[in-house]
């Protein structure tokens, strides 16, 4: 149903400056609580679809709504404002501020002060390592333990959808599982996630809805488990079958 689709990019067009288009006419449906998992070879346009999404770049053609409503061409302010956070590739904390410090960043729209303990106390609730490390300077955390932190703050302002661009990036195995962990978390706790992955298997594992992109367009999308499970998919962009005992 149309009105479980709380992100839609809408036959969207885009590149950078006078190149060629990166993005030729992709239709990307976000539904509500759901992870959705862009996957896909480089260049295929995958961080330029979250881009595009959370107002960092103007479409040249299409549209993006946010909830039902247009909201083409708005910049990451006030698309943050109006529900949508963007989580960016790589680590982004201030590693000599504390957790704390970082994670009320997130927050400093809210200007009521007992709405920002009630949802600092959220954040605390869905990733325990925040809470753990409260009072720890985030540059002592391991690179999973910051992901978790940005994850916290990109959820103080109460979004509706988070945008992750590779948020495996740098990490080991051990450390990858507990950050997609944590992002089935933010679904659980009712937030939709667009989620951009080069760990495609992995992530699709984890994701309810995939979209495998080539070239800049949807080549197929679908329930995840069944993108995983169709041998075609899985030699052209997943990496070839996983090995069998």
């Amino acid at each position: 149903m149309a009105s479980d689709v709380i992100l839609e990019l809408r036959d969207v067009e885009a590149g950078y400056g006078k190149a060629a288009l990166v993005l030729r006419g992709l239709s990307v449906s976000v539904p509500r609580g759901t992870v959705v998992c862009l996957v896909g070879p480089n260049g295929a346009g995958k961080s330029t679809v979250l881009k595009v999404a959370s107002g960092l770049l103007k479409p040249r053609a299409g549209a993006i709504l946010l909830g039902g409503e247009d909201v083409t061409g708005r910049g990451p302010q006030a698309l943050l404002r109006e529900g949508l956070s963007h989580v960016l590739q790589g680590h982004s904390v201030f590693p000599e501020m504390t957790v704390e410090e970082n994670v009320m960043l997130g927050g400093y729209t809210v200007r009521d002060q007992s709405s920002l303990a009630e949802r600092a106390e959220f954040v605390r609730s869905v990733f325990p390592v925040v809470a753990e490390k409260w009072s720890t300077v985030a540059g002592l955390l391991s690179g999973g333990q910051q992901k978790q932190v940005e994850f916290a703050r990109a959820l103080m302002v109460t979004p509706d959808v988070v945008l992750l661009d590779e948020p495996s990036m740098g990490l080991d195995p051990k450390r990858t599982t507990t950050v997609f962990e944590q992002v089935a978390r933010m679904r659980d706790a009712g937030v939709a996630v667009l989620l951009v992955e080069q760990n495609a298997r992995r992530a699709l594992e984890m994701a309810d809805i995939g979209c495998v992109l080539d070239l800049g367009r949807v080549f197929a999308t679908g329930p995840a488990r069944e993108l995983l499970a169709d041998p075609k998919l899985s030699d052209l962009y997943l990496g070839g079958r996983p090995a069998t005992a």
